[in-house]
């Protein structure tokens, strides 16, 4: 079964690419994806997810990436979570 893994501290000058090219060392990647601000659709927000079909391997890249150094930061590895439902953020305010 995949693996989805999350990455944070990503330096918010990588993009896709150099996030798959970090991670390919360790096995094959199904899919790597920096997530990028809403409003300013070039800047990244500092973290992503690499998806690896090979549980083993992305183990691996678990164990010897978290805490390592990536153009500068230290970077955090792990299994993603599911995303948790957040409620509605309403403000109060009356927008038309």
């Amino acid at each position: 079964m995949a693996k989805k893994l999350f990455v944070g501290s990503l330096p918010y000058s990588i993009n896709d690419e150099q996030l798959k090219a970090h991670f390919e060392k360790f096995g094959e990647i199904t899919s790597a994806s920096v997530v990028m601000d809403k409003f300013d659709k070039t800047r990244s927000r500092g973290f992503g997810f690499v998806e690896m079909p090979n549980d083993e391997e992305a183990q691996k890249a678990i164990d010897e990436l978290n805490g390592k150094e990536l153009d500068g930061r230290a970077i955090t590895v792990s299994e993603a979570r599911p995303r948790e439902d957040r409620p509605n953020r309403d403000f109060g305010g009356n927008r038309r």
